[in-house]
């Protein structure tokens, strides 16, 4: 299959997809090429996930540490074994729940899904999408479509396909636009083996909706989850998380600094600094967050701010992603 030097972009309705339109994208998936495509956490950078030709595709486009493991995306239930080994009661009871959804299940992996795609792990994480555009493809493409965030490795994730193009766009064979992710931050991973579900990481199904308990984050355990153990979520500005938007806007200034925020809808920021992003509450920032984060980069600014929220519900997810772009 020959890659094109830039990805072709293919434009498709968010709520129907034209089956013709995605006919060449899935053809390119079922042939070993790398596509981009809507879901409703985050665009994906997918692969035939049982090709392990394929998948190496996907850690050369993204500059991904070959031990971070990836998910693998279905198009629906019914194809969880042939995935993996076995589907134990409690993983039973959370597809029925919460697939299609934003809920990524670690189990034992099937002996036909390559080492390179569960990051040389005896598990894997799977999952099938809620996004119509992303189950019609994997459909289409009749095959298991492995898919991490479809960004350069240690950026923020991408939640519209200009912002895929803009990071991978000469590296990948095509993007399916679909619009704007509706949830904007990744899939909560749980392990689902035992009797109890164990968050391995934070997101738009939290501990609460699960009644889970979280493992200790030094366990081994957590490496079965992608996003747990590198750089992550970081633009090539500084990010700082404070308390007082505003008042951290006016020493940060004073100092001499370009300083980008994102503040509360209405929130009165200082002359001069670059309003990054604006939120209502925790959903529209989860939503905006990426954005926000890659406009200030865009602004050139030094710094840009972030606010501190409560770490529970959905807050435990943003809390975490920001967290994680303030270490990079």
């Amino acid at each position: 299959m020959t890659t094109l030097p830039e990805a072709t972009v293919v434009r498709v309705d968010h709520v129907r997809p034209d089956p013709a339109a995605l006919a060449e994208p899935a053809a390119r998936l079922r042939d070993g090429g790398l596509v981009a495509f809507p879901t409703e956490t985050v665009y994906g950078l997918g692969a035939n996930a049982l090709d392990p030709a394929a998948v190496a595709g996907i850690f050369r486009a993204k500059g991904r540490p070959a031990d971070n493991p990836l998910i693998v995306h279905l198009a629906d239930p019914t194809d969880l074994p042939t995935i993996v080994r076995e589907v134990p009661p409690l993983a039973a009871d959370l597809v029925a729940r919460w697939w299609p959804g934003p809920l990524t299940l670690v189990l034992d992996a099937h002996p036909s899904v390559p080492a390179i795609t569960t990051g040389q792990l005896p598990t894997v994480g799977v999952r099938v999408p809620a996004h119509p555009v992303a189950r019609a493809l994997i459909a289409s493409a009749g095959v298991p479509v492995a898919a991490p965030s479809a960004n350069r490795s240690g950026r923020p994730s991408p939640t519209s396909a200009p912002h895929v193009v803009r990071d991978l766009g000469p590296t990948i064979d095509a993007i399916v636009d679909g619009g704007p992710c509706a949830v904007g931050l990744e899939s909560t991973v749980v392990d689902a083996r035992g009797s109890e579900p164990r968050v391995l990481r934070e997101g738009a199904v939290t501990r609460e909706d699960l009644d889970a308990a979280a493992p200790d984050p030094t366990t081994e355990e957590s490496a079965a989850s992608p996003g747990t153990r590198y750089r992550h979520y970081a633009p090539a500005c500084e990010v700082a998380v404070v308390d007082d938007v505003p008042t951290a806007a006016a020493v940060r200034m004073a100092g001499g600094q370009r300083v980008g925020a994102v503040a509360r809808e209405g929130e009165r920021l200082p002359p001069g600094t670059v309003r990054a992003g604006e939120y209502a509450d925790l959903a529209t920032l989860a939503h905006r967050l990426y954005g926000a984060l890659r406009a200030a980069e865009e602004a050139a600014v030094d710094v840009v701010l972030l606010p501190r929220v409560p770490e529970e519900g959905l807050g435990r997810a943003v809390a975490d992603r920001i967290a994680r772009a303030a270490e990079g």
